[in-house]
């Protein structure tokens, strides 16, 4: 018997005055499927979350999150989910322990299932031995690993991650990404996950959508989405003359192992096979043209080159932001309470 899906989303759309910010959004999640919407700031990826965790209502649309409808049903939805907000929320003043218990007490679990569930999840993410640490003195890594930790005590059928690792150093943030695959060896459940880190759901998602400007333009395994693009491999070659690029671009272009060719300032993106076994070639190509390079590389294809390909434009890498729980990033701050 197939297993019913944890979330159903179908036409979902919030608008704020004349701003959409989720544009007639449409998307399923398995029961154990790690689900990830990738995208920049800005692209209504926290917003879509606060709707399914019940903290804004739709403007219309339907979705349905562990069975139960966000707008009929918010309290149940509630109860079934886990929630890890863009904000640290951990208390700084209580322990690590502490946190976590005082968590347990919030869904009324018993005394004895509530202390072995926070032994089990403490060991789980290799804090057993800070437990008794004041949260002040953790690290931002270890904050974070508490708080996942934390919205799991009550065992729920959904985690939502919004921004999970942002403004975690490079280091911390793979950590992150450890304990994650490790819970999911563990345990079986959805997972949720809205980042604008293109390697972080490339690591650990099953299926990708990539949202911008509040609508779905992609969605689809990370292989799958890569294998749609032209080509395996992308050369960026810079050439010193600009004025040039249109007559370079339109030389390489009739080269049989180029798929594309994509301007980027005085950037030519140009999707090959085999990159490496074709470069002197193409290199060549340009010369013949009157180009001159001055710099290129090669690479495979990432999610960023889909995100490219599907928008023309690269995701920015942007500091974390201190958000409000309540109002948080997913409302315009001039329209927040």
């Amino acid at each position: 018997m197939q297993k019913p899906n944890a979330i159903e989303v179908s036409g979902l759309t919030k608008k704020f005055g004349d701003l959409t910010a989720v544009d007639n959004v449409s998307f399923n999640v398995s029961s154990d499927e790690f689900f990830g919407f990738l995208g920049p700031n800005g692209a209504g990826k926290t917003t879509l979350i606060r709707m399914l965790t019940t903290l804004l209502k739709p403007t219309s649309g339907r979705a349905v999150v562990s069975c139960c409808d966000v707008s009929e049903e918010p309290k149940k939805v509630r109860e079934r989910i886990g929630v890890v907000p863009q904000a640290m929320t951990s208390d700084l003043d209580l322990t690590g322990f502490e946190n976590m218990d005082l968590y347990g007490r919030f869904y009324s679990i018993p005394n004895r299932e509530r202390k072995e569930k926070i032994k089990y999840l403490l060991d789980l993410v290799g804090l057993t031995a800070r437990q008794n640490d004041l949260v002040a003195t953790f690290s931002g890594g270890m904050r974070r690993r508490l708080e996942i930790a934390r919205v799991l005590v009550h065992s729920p059928s959904i985690l939502f991650l919004d921004e999970p690792t942002i403004g975690l150093d490079p280091q911390s943030r793979r950590v992150v990404w450890d304990f994650l695959e490790k819970f999911r060896k563990e345990d079986s459940m959805a997972i949720f996950l809205s980042t604008h880190y293109m390697e972080e759901a490339e690591a650990l998602c099953d299926r990708v959508a990539i949202i911008d400007n509040g609508k779905i333009i992609a969605l689809d395994s990370p292989n799958v989405l890569k294998s749609q693009l032209p080509g395996n491999d992308i050369i960026s070659l810079t050439i010193s003359d600009d004025s040039r690029l249109e007559e370079i671009q339109n030389a390489i272009n009739s080269i049989s192992f180029v798929h594309k060719v994509k301007p980027d300032g005085q950037t030519l993106r140009v999707y090959v096979d085999n990159g490496a076994l074709n470069l002197t070639a193409l290199l060549e190509r340009v010369k013949e043209a009157g180009g001159v390079v001055t710099s290129v590389s090669i690479h495979e294809l990432s999610l960023e080159d889909v995100f490219i390909h599907y928008t023309g434009k690269s995701i920015r890498e942007e500091e974390a932001k201190k958000v409000n729980f309540f109002i948080g990033a997913g409302i315009p701050q001039k329209l927040g309470r």
